[in-house]
């Protein structure tokens, strides 16, 4: 039975197959391959195309139909699982899966029509409104001012070490680099802390012998006020900090 259709109705084989599903009413998962085959194959007699690109593509499609016509006549495979395997099953999920996407395509055609419709008043703000930040409140940000008094502490006492001179070692011409093992460095401030109980934080700074101990130091004081081992208060603004230990 010869088709009167168009080449350009269909996007390609996949294409026409469903057109021809659809028009014979035929359920994609139970195809006819033999009828699908031969209705198939009359579309590709009528065609007339110079372009081999397009032609190629429906010819593998009709070599893909006699093969599977070929294998319906023989007796079924059977899978590892003991089923029988449908020759027709590798061209079914294609054919789902082309027109899913069709589906898609489609949906996102009208999409498009209908945001044409949609129309959008542009930004009309006046421009002290446009411009206009909201302003940082740095003192709610950082809420206490402890951690930034401790670093200013911390400045002081480190510009005070640059200045010295250690008078031993200045007699040498070559000053080794001084290695501080951390681990004996936290257990000597908490140990200090436990002695002390309560002290200053700028005098035990300033009892460090290096600018390496004194970074040290100050980076236990932080660590071990993260884990609440030590409570740090200011009565009056301009107060030494004092540090309480919590240390067992």
């Amino acid at each position: 039975m010869a088709l009167s259709v168009k080449l350009e109705a269909f996007e390609g084989p996949l294409d026409l197959l469903l057109h021809l599903i659809e028009k014979n009413k035929i359920d994609i998962y139970d195809i006819p391959i033999v009828d699908i085959t031969e209705q198939y194959l009359d579309y590709i007699r009528q065609m007339e195309t110079e372009d081999m690109n397009v032609m190629s593509e429906f010819l593998v499609m009709a070599a893909t139909l006699l093969d599977i016509k070929c294998k319906m006549l023989l007796p079924k495979e059977v899978n590892e699982e003991g089923e029988e395997e449908d020759p027709r099953a590798e061209l079914v999920q294609k054919l789902l899966e082309y027109k899913m996407y069709k589906f898609m395509s489609l949906e996102l055609r009208d999409r498009q029509l209908d945001a044409a419709y949609n129309f959008y008043r542009e930004q009309n703000l006046p421009e002290e409104v446009a411009s206009y930040r909201q302003p940082v409140d740095y003192d709610e940000l950082v809420g206490d001012m402890t951690l930034g008094k401790l670093h200013e502490i911390f400045k002081s006492v480190v510009r005070k070490q640059e200045d010295k001179i250690d008078p031993i070692r200045s007699q040498y011409g070559k000053i080794e680099k001084e290695e501080i093992d951390m681990d004996i460095k936290v257990l000597y401030v908490e140990a200090y802390a436990r002695e002390h109980k309560s002290f200053s934080f700028r005098a035990l700074l300033e009892k460090q012998k290096s600018r390496a101990e004194l970074i040290v130091t100050f980076l236990i004081i932080l660590e071990l006020m993260k884990t609440g081992k030590i409570t740090i208060s200011q009565e009056n603004i301009f107060d030494d900090i004092m540090i309480t230990s919590n240390v067992a």
